[in-house]
């Protein structure tokens, strides 16, 4: 995207941000922030970039927060890590069957958890609510299966049982959740956002229970009178009538875009700047289809838009195997996500020299000039290492 071009595109997204501004407070939901406080709200923060986060050691949300599986060393480790990356925010997935078999652990976790992304300067984004079951499981507490070899996020399930989902004898159920976490942690300045709920329906957005349960979550967390703001974030289907029904209703605008930085991706961020509110891309990275660093963060940047990858330290969530992957995969050779390896250097070293460049100003950055420079090959075992400026890569 060229200077002028770039003017434009920010320009459209003001003048749709000045044309909301002017929304009556009476076209308000109960409790949802008013455009201006939206705005004056993202104003003090700096700019958030953060990433996905279960550590390495948890195959999916329940196993990162039970008792019998909580791993509060090897968090605090790979929190480490992404304040090296520059990284200021996480977004963590709860699990609603952790908190129906352990209420009370599961909030002792998840206070230890933002303990420890205080101390590593991170604020947290929580996912109370989440329809995406990679796995064809039904959540359950107690022990997970190990991942599948090459699938990947072969343990992932939902939050809750998606049966429960569309079962209106849960209702009450699913309230006291939302309402003991959101009521619980509120005014926890450690929380940047509440996400309630992500890709709600997970390609079937329009189901009549669905909707339902979206607008219920809204609402039952507004009655907590929480001190952050609450989003929900467009996945698919961008003009259905839910995806409509999130832009009118958060305080913050999110939206995940796996798109490189092309029409498709910009004609999302048009459409998410329609409300004149702030905007959080929650999943991005997909380097397979052009979504990587050095395409998607300069125009986020350039934006103001919030960005969060997806995922950090390879582990036993396996994303860095492409959707669909098949068992028994070899381990590609370019991720789809995850940025760091198990032993804790960088997939990719040059995407690790960009993000502290373009997020903490590092000055011995040039890509252009490492990605110009003959790599020195050595053999150590089975592996192949290539050194550049000192550093070790893996291509």
């Amino acid at each position: 995207m060229n200077f002028f071009k770039t003017i434009l595109f920010a320009g459209i997204i003001l003048s749709l941000s000045i044309f909301h501004v002017s929304i009556a407070a009476s076209d308000l939901q109960p409790g949802q922030w008013s455009v201006e406080k939206a705005n004056q709200w993202y104003a003090s923060q700096p700019w958030i970039v953060g990433c996905n986060f279960l550590p390495s050691t948890a195959t999916n949300s329940v196993e990162m927060w039970q008792s019998e599986s909580f791993d509060p060393q090897t968090i605090d480790k790979e929190l480490a890590m992404a304040q090296q990356w520059g990284l200021n925010s996480v977004r963590v997935f709860i699990n609603f069957v952790v908190w129906e078999a352990e209420p009370e652990a599961l909030k002792k976790n998840f206070a230890t958890f933002l303990g420890l992304a205080e101390k590593h300067g991170l604020s947290v984004m929580p996912i109370l609510f989440d329809d995406c079951n990679f796995s064809g499981n039904v959540a359950k507490a107690g022990r997970q299966a190990d991942p599948v070899p090459g699938v990947h996020n072969s343990g992932w399930v939902s939050s809750p049982p998606l049966a429960m989902v569309k079962d209106e004898a849960m209702q009450p159920k699913l309230k006291a959740y939302v309402q003991d976490m959101v009521k619980t942690f509120g005014n926890d300045k450690r929380i940047i956002v509440w996400d309630l709920y992500n890709e709600p329906g997970n390609g079937n957005d329009d189901h009549p229970a669905v909707v339902a349960l979206v607008k219920s979550t809204f609402a039952w967390a507004r009655e907590m009178q929480p001190t952050q703001p609450l989003t929900t974030g467009l996945w698919i289907n961008y003009s259905s009538e839910l995806n409509q029904w999130l832009l009118d209703n958060s305080d913050i605008v999110s939206f995940h875009g796996y798109d490189s930085n092309n029409a498709a991706l910009r004609a999302k961020i048009r459409r998410c700047a329609e409300p004149g509110r702030p905007i959080l891309c929650t999943e991005w990275l997909f380097r397979q289809g052009g979504s990587t660093p050095r395409n998607i963060l300069p125009l986020f940047k350039e934006l103001k838009i919030a960005a969060y990858n997806w995922g950090l330290v390879e582990g036993r969530t396996q994303t860095y195997f492409p959707w669909g992957s098949p068992e028994g995969a070899p381990k590609p050779e370019i991720w789809q996500h995850d940025l760091i390896r198990a032993d804790g250097t960088p997939y990719r070293m040059e995407e690790y020299h960009f993000f502290r460049h373009i997020l903490l100003g590092d000055e011995d950055f040039s890509a252009e000039a490492a990605l110009a420079q003959p790599l020195k090959e050595s053999r150590v075992g089975n592996w192949t290492l290539y050194t550049l400026a000192g550093d070790l890569i893996s291509l």
